[in-house]
């Protein structure tokens, strides 16, 4: 078992990858967040059990500590 268990490996991110929906073309500005640092944030606050203010800097995704998936 990993030690770092809300890591989202690459063999995981094929398969989750394609069951999110795609980012509108229309959209103007580059994607807010990455969604794969985002699940991994999501996964880093339910496996610790901790509140999102504590999110390690390297797991945010963005500045209001939220995601949007």
């Amino acid at each position: 078992m990993s030690t770092r268990p809300w890591i989202v490996d690459d063999e995981l991110w094929a398969l989750i990858e394609p069951l999110l929906p795609p980012w509108p073309e229309r959209s103007p500005g580059p994607r807010p967040v990455s969604d794969r640092l985002c699940l991994q944030g999501i996964l880093f606050v339910l496996y610790n059990d901790i509140a999102w203010q504590l999110l390690p800097l390297e797991l945010r995704a963005c500045r209001a500590l939220t995601c949007v998936l």
